[in-house]
């Protein structure tokens, strides 16, 4: 028991890029900056989907959980990454770390999944259109997107148990910007070959297959597109599942760049760089991808602007009303 203790440190320090401090100031503003942008573009486009009832579709639903998932993801991360850049112990409490480690990963994988149930849905309203309401119903939807999520969390319970469990030895010192699974193993005094293969395997699961089915569903998806007569048609087609593939291609490729590629001693900072990027620069460039390519969702923002802007135009003559009841003379009562 005394041995297990000693194993487990109280606080963990989180190096990052401790060996290169002029980079510290540009990283705190890309940081912060990242953070902004994406706390504003997610809240928006679940707050323009929520309100706008004419994106109440299984598109749109599962783009809400894509923006959510996004939004917490980044949460779970960035606050603790900026406090650590300002102070010069750059630390994080044992506590803090499991929860890190947990959310991260079980919100990374939950995205894995949701990612490929929406190129199934674009598959369903591309190649079958005539079919789409009937196949893509509200239950079928919920269902699914409870099953990422449910999934997501049950790896994470998994990954998190198997490298918690790892002794330490009283190695504290994370390479890395926070508690992420390929890191902590490297801090383990034992052999990890066991646990890099649990590892490869559950990425092999949560990132190979979902990102084939991906293809696989759009590569029909191409050949139905191109056989539509208009080429206004097309271009919806293309426009709608362009947004989707740009941001497929920028999370599963640096996702399996990190996951599936062997460990190198020369790659750590590449690593870093590469956990940086599905981490917080994906999350930040989803709500941009999305609203900049899709005409129906820039199309609801300017209604949800008009609405707000009608609503503060009224405002006045409300208050108004209200000041001039108040001032009218009280009438008496026998």
């Amino acid at each position: 028991m005394n041995w297990v203790n000693k194993s487990v440190p109280q606080e963990f320090i989180l190096l990052g890029f401790t060996d290169q401090p002029w980079l510290e100031i540009p990283l705190f503003v890309m940081f912060l900056f990242s953070y902004i942008l994406t706390i504003f573009g997610n809240l928006t486009i679940i707050l323009v989907l929520h309100l706008d009832f004419k994106l109440h579709t299984p598109m749109y639903f599962f783009l809400s959980n894509l923006s959510l998932l996004d939004l917490c993801y980044t949460t779970s991360t960035v606050p603790q990454m900026l406090v650590n850049i300002c102070n010069t112990r750059k630390v994080i409490s044992y506590g803090g770390c499991v929860a890190q480690l947990f959310i991260f990963l079980a919100l990374g994988s939950t995205e894995c999944l949701l990612l490929a149930i929406m190129s199934f849905d674009r598959f369903v309203a591309i190649c079958r259109p005539l079919h789409y309401s009937i196949v893509m119903h509200q239950r079928l939807c919920l269902q699914l997107a409870a099953a990422s999520w449910i999934s997501g969390f049950s790896n994470s319970v998994l990954q998190s148990t198997w490298t918690l469990k790892m002794p330490l030895c009283g190695h504290k010192e994370v390479d890395h910007f926070f508690c992420e699974v390929p890191a902590l193993l490297k801090l383990s005094c034992v052999e990890t070959t066991a646990n890099e293969a649990e590892l490869f395997f559950i990425s092999v699961l949560f990132l190979l297959i979902p990102v084939t089915l991906v293809f696989i569903s759009y590569a029909f998806i191409v050949q139905a597109v191109l056989r539509i007569q208009s080429a206004e048609g097309r271009r919806k087609a293309f426009g709608t599942c362009g947004s989707h593939l740009i941001v497929v291609s920028l999370f599963y490729g640096t996702a399996i760049s990190m996951y599936l590629q062997p460990p190198s001693p020369h790659s750590k900072d590449r690593g870093k760089m590469v956990s940086l990027f599905y981490g917080i620069i994906a999350p930040m460039l989803n709500p941009l991808i999305y609203t900049l390519r899709n005409k129906e969702v820039k199309e609801a923002f300017k209604r949800l602007v008009a609405r707000l802007t009608n609503f503060s135009a009224s405002c006045p003559i409300f208050v108004i009303t209200i000041e001039n009841y108040c001032n009218l003379p009280q009438r008496k009562f026998p």
